[in-house]
This record gives structure tokens, C-alpha cells and sequence, in this order.
């Protein structure tokens, strides 16, 4: 099983973000404008874990190089099953530096709209705490 497919299904938030690059790019499936960096991206995906319930992945798809993946999922959010599909791109180094998710239908889309906004100040504060963490070791 892939590392990140492990640990998501682990619900381990510190073995995700450790696969996370720096310089990630996140994709939202609900927000216009892309997040850079890996303190917001972490902050997002453990969102996400908050409110995505019954979350399973059903198919995993990987070019023959290893650095581009899809892993495609079902879950819950306010009632709504929806599908997706988190598309992943791995530097050379083996982290994440593309995340790009996507999912259906409209509905569903709209209630994960609903439930991260909600969350979106905590994910704010969590994301410049770790900047804060990170910046006070370097």
C-alpha cells in the first residue's frame, strides 16, 4: 500500500504531513485560488479529516514512474455520500508538492463547501501557529 494511502487510513495527520513538501501547491475542489505551502495544506487536510466521514479509498491509480497518483475515495459530509479524487504529484525527493482534489456531485461539493468554511478559521490559526513553529526553528 502506497505511504500516503496508509496513512490517511490511519487517520495519522503528522505521517501525511511529513509526505508533504515544503513548497506544496494544495487544490481545493471548493476554492477558486490554490494554497501554497505545506503549513496550510496540513491544516486543510486535517479539516478535511474532521468532516469527511466513512472516508474509504476504492482505487488507486500510479503512472509507471511513481510520481504522479490518483487515489480515488468515498465519504460522507452532512449526509451527502460523495466520490473523489485526490490527485498527487511526488518531487524527486518523494513528498508532495501537487495536491489537487476533485470531487461530485454538485450537492456534495456544496455541503464540504459548507462544512470546511466552518472550519476554515481553526485551519487559518492551526496553519500560522505551525509558520510560527517553523519559522521560530530555523
Amino acid at each position: 500500500m502506497h505511504p500516503f494511502r496508509a496513512a490517511v487510513e490511519a487517520r495519522d495527520a503528522a505521517a501525511i504531513e511529513e509526505l508533504l513538501a515544503d513548497n506544496v501547491v494544495f487544490t481545493s475542489p471548493v476554492a477558486f485560488q490554490p494554497y501554497p505551502g505545506k503549513a496550510i495544506t496540513a491544516a486543510i487536510l486535517r479539516g478535511v479529516m474532521r468532516v469527511f466521514e466513512n472516508f474509504r479509498y476504492v482505487r488507486e491509480i500510479a503512472d509507471a514512474n511513481g510520481r504522479d497518483h490518483a487515489f480515488v475515495f468515498e465519504a460522507e459530509v452532512a449526509g451527502k455520500q460523495l466520490t473523489g479524487c485526490d490527485f498527487l504529484h511526488f518531487d524527486a525527493d518523494g513528498r508532495i508538492d501537487d495536491f489537487m482534489v476533485m470531487v461530485r456531485p454538485l450537492s456534495a461539493a456544496t455541503a464540504l463547501a459548507e462544512a470546511m468554511g466552518a472550519q476554515f478559521e481553526q485551519i487559518k490559526a492551526e496553519a500560522i501557529a505551525q509558520a510560527q513553529r517553523e519559522a521560530a526553528g530555523a
